[in-house]
């Protein structure tokens, strides 16, 4: 627990000759969090106030040669493929030929969260294109609950849905399917959206109307049309043991500084039986390390560090990952196309006579190391925005709030990052070297109820698990994207909402925070938005 810092607040003076005692000044205990103001140590910028784009900022302490690298990683990062082949620019083809978005800035808008699809006034659901930044994992039910990874059981990797695979590519290039004429720029199967709404009350009558996204699969490329209602299921994707988890893009500033964290240091917060009996236990994630494997490792598995929940050990991974699943371009360390081996790609290959392998027309992947390395390297040097208002009152007993209401128990405030070694695979920047760092997470997974559960495993994180998010930069996100949502699947509108949808390990939490009273909930929300 990270030590306080004690503030007394004067009482007043007794009036008059009176031989009353005056009162006992009150003491109140503040968090040493609460002055903070550079979250990311030397890698915080202090010019993101007010900015669209302050997300976008390379870390200050970069050296000449690696701001260089920073900004040719910013250009890759924003670049759109295009289909195959693309004989004029062969170094952008390679698209597809099923994906979610055609660059990386499409789900990380201005590096920050991206839009909450909407459904438009007077319809009841609305299709998924080119402009959603969400996306579906997919799975097939384990038979059994996976404890301890191994070759044998594929490290409890989540099982691909034949045909399909581990995600779910609503879009695809023109003649992705076989029925292109019928379906054009479909991928796999048309994504639709819908929400249910819900109202919480406070005791002082206050209410907030929460809304739950909804989503229905429909039309999969291998039974046209069909859906989960037709009276003959035939496809391999609308079965009832297919697991679906929904997936908000992320914010990508500060993941050097994450994964710099020394892994002692996340293990510590640990508590997976409760010891403490605070109601919170934590579990770390281990999962298939695609690293460690290319390099030969016997045991391919890393803690989980990335992603919702925690299912990718490094930044590399998880931009690499990314650059072949959600798009479809294949990069050094993930060579082969998503959907290699599908009935989609065969037919897509034999159909077109397109060179859409994998491959560039130079035999190595479409992403060439130079531009992969960039990527991994933007995402890993993006500036943290310092805090702002930290002299507000209200912020500063919003501060004392999120600690009475334990809500650093699992939003740990800092760590101090490790002072050498590697990260993904790579010698670690001196940029991200003994940095006091303020993101507010413990990078550890943690129930967070039924209601936002999605009954999908993966790794060793269960259906109700969630890796707790980091707070740093939040009080930005919808000055970066008015659009924003919060939460794995955007569904919370505002940080109010947010925490009312916490449940599980956090429902004590969220249960004091409703008994505050509506000044004490605003002053939670302006210590929210100081970070």
């Amino acid at each position: 627990m990270n030590s306080l810092v004690l503030l007394s607040v004067a009482g007043l003076s007794a009036c008059g000759g009176s031989s009353d005692e005056a009162p006992k000044p009150e003491e109140k205990t503040y968090p040493a969090y609460t002055d903070i103001k550079a979250s990311g140590g030397d890698t915080t910028t202090f010019d993101a106030s007010e900015s669209g784009h302050g997300f976008s900022t390379p870390a200050p302490n970069l050296s000449a040669e690696e701001l260089a690298l920073h900004l040719e990683g910013d250009l890759s990062f924003e670049t759109a493929f295009t289909t195959a082949p693309n004989s004029a620019h062969p170094e952008l083809d390679g698209l597809g030929p099923v994906f979610n978005n055609a660059d990386c800035n499409s789900c990380h808008q201005r590096d920050g969260r991206n839009s909450t699809p909407i459904v438009p006034a007077g319809k009841t659901r609305v299709k998924l294109g080119s402009d959603a930044g969400i996306f579906l994992r997919i799975s097939k039910a384990p038979d059994e609950v996976c404890v301890t990874g191994t070759a044998a059981n594929d490290y409890c990797a989540p099982i691909p849905v034949p045909d399909f695979g581990g995600q779910l590519f609503h879009r695809g290039v023109l003649q992705a399917r076989d029925d292109w004429r019928q379906n054009q720029f479909v991928g796999q199967a048309d994504v639709y959206l819908s929400y249910e709404t819900k109202v919480v009350t406070y005791s002082d009558g206050t209410s907030v109307t929460l809304k739950k996204p909804l989503f229905e699969v429909e039309n999969p490329y291998d039974a046209p049309g069909e859906t989960k209602a037709s009276s003959n299921v035939t496809s391999n994707l609308l079965q009832d043991d297919v697991l679906m988890g929904w997936r908000n893009g992320m914010p990508v500033f500060g993941l050097g500084l994450l994964e710099a964290i020394d892994e002692a240091d996340i293990l510590a917060n640990v508590d997976a039986a409760d010891s403490d009996n605070d109601g919170i236990s934590g579990r770390a994630n281990y999962v298939f390390d695609a690293i460690k494997a290319k390099a030969g490792d016997s045991h391919p598995v890393s803690l989980g560090r990335f992603g919702w929940k925690a299912n990718t050990p490094s930044v590399r991974v998880q931009s690499l990952g990314a650059l072949r699943g959600d798009m479809g371009i294949t990069n050094p360390l993930f060579p082969d196309e998503s959907v290699a081996g599908t009935a989609l790609h065969d037919s897509y290959l034999a159909r077109t006579g397109f060179v859409d392998t994998g491959a560039g027309i130079d035999g190595e992947p479409e992403a060439s190391a130079e531009f992969s390395d960039s990527v991994v390297f933007y995402a890993e040097t993006l500036a943290v925005p310092a805090r702002r208002n930290v002299d507000d009152v209200n912020v500063r007993e919003g501060a004392r709030l999120f600690e009475q209401l334990n809500c650093s128990g699992c939003h740990t405030p800092s760590f101090v990052t490790k002072t050498s070694g590697e990260i993904g695979g790579n010698k670690m920047s001196d940029s991200h070297k003994s940095q006091t760092i303020y993101p507010f997470t413990d990078m550890l997974l943690h129930d967070m109820g039924d209601e936002l559960a999605d009954g999908r495993p993966d790794f060793l994180a269960d259906g109700n698990e969630w890796r707790t998010r980091p707070l740093w930069g939040i009080g930005l996100t919808q000055t970066v994207n008015p659009q924003a949502g919060f939460l794995h699947d955007g569904r919370a509108a505002t940080l109010e909402e947010a925490i009312l949808w916490h449940g599980g390990e956090a429902e004590k939490s969220q249960q004091d925070f409703m008994a505050l009273t509506a000044k004490e909930r605003a002053q939670v929300i302006d210590f929210l938005m100081s970070l």
